[in-house]
C-alpha cells in the first residue's frame, strides 16, 4: 500500500513539473511575437504606385522591395516600435516609426520627388 502511494506522489509531482516547463514555454513565443508587416508606397503629389523602391526594417537587415503594384511585405517583424525607411532613386529617403501590433500590420507611405 506504501508503495502505491508513493507512486501517485511521484507521478503527481513529475505532471506538475511537466506543466510548469509547458506554461513557461508558452509564455516565451508570446514574448517574442513576430508578424508579417506589409504595406504600399506611393508617389505623394500623384498618389500612383511606384515600383522597386527599397523598404528596410531600421536596426536589423530586413529589407524588401515594393512589387508593380507598389505593395512590399516584411516577415517576422517583432511586434513593438519600429522604424521604416524607405527609399528611391530621385524620391526623397521617408523614414517612419510605427508603433507596430499584431492588429494592425499594413502601413502607407508616401514619397515626395526630391529637388
Amino acid at each position: 500500500m506504501k508503495k502505491v502511494i508513493f507512486s501517485f506522489i511521484v507521478a503527481l509531482f513529475a505532471s506538475s513539473a511537466i506543466a510548469e516547463k509547458t506554461d513557461s514555454k508558452v509564455e516565451t513565443k508570446a514574448e517574442t511575437s513576430t508578424q508579417c508587416l506589409s504595406g504600399n508606397v506611393v508617389d505623394k503629389v500623384s498618389g500612383e504606385a511606384l515600383a522597386g523602391v527599397e523598404v528596410k526594417l531600421e536596426g536589423s537587415d530586413q529589407k524588401t522591395y515594393t512589387d508593380f503594384d507598389g505593395h512590399f511585405v516584411l516577415d517576422k517583424v517583432k511586434t513593438g516600435e519600429c522604424k521604416l525607411v524607405a527609399s528611391y532613386i530621385s524620391y526623397d529617403k521617408n523614414e517612419k516609426t510605427i508603433e507596430f501590433k499584431s492588429n494592425a500590420n499594413q502601413v502607407n507611405i508616401e514619397l515626395q520627388v526630391s529637388k
